[in-house]
């Protein structure tokens, strides 16, 4: 998250296991978790954990997807989140009419960034 704070700006609280009344629960090397974690700038909350479970194979999980207000921020955060990672899509103009690229970061999260100056935020 604090690579993510470092890419899109705003206020980063984090919550580790070990600071919630459900560390007792726990065996204790769940205490370094991450049991919540919010990333707010303007009217982007970005929210996350790591106390999903076994189950997830690490590159299939999700894609995310973040609607920038206009191009320059939207060129900004793509610099910022291919740094170490791996562009799929370079920033193109697409058949809809909008600024768009694909990557994944340096942890194997999946992005897609947009940018429309027809949009409604």
């Amino acid at each position: 998250m604090i690579f993510y704070q470092e890419c899109l700006g705003g206020e980063l609280a984090i919550q580790k296991v070990s600071e919630s009344p459900m560390a007792a629960d726990l065996p204790s090397e769940a205490g370094a978790h991450v049991l919540h974690s919010a990333l707010v700038k303007d009217n982007l909350v970005l929210m996350a954990s790591d106390m999903i479970g076994a189950a997830l194979v690490k590159g299939n999980d999700i894609s995310l997807c973040l609607n920038c207000q206009h191009e320059d921020e939207l060129a900004t955060i793509f610099t910022r989140l291919s740094d170490g990672g791996e562009v799929k899509t370079p920033l193109h103009q697409s058949f809809w009419g909008a600024t768009y690229g694909e990557l994944t970061d340096r942890y194997g999260v999946n992005w897609m960034l947009n940018f429309s100056r027809d949009q409604k935020v």
